[in-house]
């Protein structure tokens, strides 16, 4: 797995929309559109907040979700999340527009699970498709993605 050389978490900090993802078990049902809320915590862990919409951004959400991350090593790119104090994961960041922060994906070790996310409910269709083509090289399967209703 590819991880994207340095992330500046204070720049990654913030509010991303999920604009494409796998289909997997935790975001079912009425989960149509999500978000992701980086804050950075004072110990230089990261408090997350994953948010699932019933419909658009802004109405009620149906599922909310909190955790805590530490970055894993000094890029910055990799962080161990746990969710309900119990639960591990990695969270790789595999791409990320390095410039404005505008934009980035994410996933696991085993490639299972994948977020494409944006600060913006949804991104140009030119900077999407460029981004599902490089995450193709890597290994991931493009046809698994579901787009989110605003990026379609």
């Amino acid at each position: 797995m590819l991880l994207v050389p340095e992330v500046d978490l204070e720049r990654y900090a913030g509010l991303w929309y999920q604009v494409g993802r796998y289909p997997n078990s935790f975001q079912t049902g009425d989960c149509g559109d999500s978000t992701a809320e980086y804050s950075l915590r004072e110990d230089g862990t990261i408090s997350v907040l994953n948010r699932c919409w019933t419909d658009e951004y802004g109405g009620e959400y149906s599922q909310q979700v909190q955790a805590v991350g530490k970055p894993m090593d000094e890029s910055g790119s990799w962080l161990r999340v746990v969710f309900f104090k119990l639960f591990p994961a990695s969270y790789l960041i595999i791409e990320l527009d390095a410039e404005n922060y505008q934009w980035a994906a994410v996933s696991t070790p085993a490639k299972r699970t994948l977020w494409i996310l944006s600060r913006t409910p949804s991104l140009p269709p030119e900077t999407y498709e460029a981004i599902v083509a490089s995450l193709a090289a890597k290994g991931f399967d493009p046809e698994k993605i579901t787009r989110t209703s605003r990026q379609k």
